[in-house]
């Protein structure tokens, strides 16, 4: 049986809702709300749950005063 690999969060293209909240320090409300929100843009749909897309997000953060 093969050994899992672990990838850190910071090389992961996806991001379940909990790493994202600990890795931008964003509520995990305000990131789901987010990812509903902007849906197939910064966010993808996995069964019922939301993965943001973490190159995008941060793009999305970069150039956002509010959020």
């Amino acid at each position: 049986m093969a050994k899992e690999e672990i990838v850190p969060v910071a090389q992961k293209y996806t991001l379940t809702i909990n790493e994202a909240s600990a890795y931008f320090n964003i509520g995990i409300k305000k990131l789901r709300h987010i990812a509903e929100e902007y849906a197939g843009e910064l966010s993808i749909r996995s069964g019922s749950k939301y993965l943001i897309i973490r190159t995008k997000f941060e793009a999305f953060l970069a150039n956002t005063s509010t959020i």
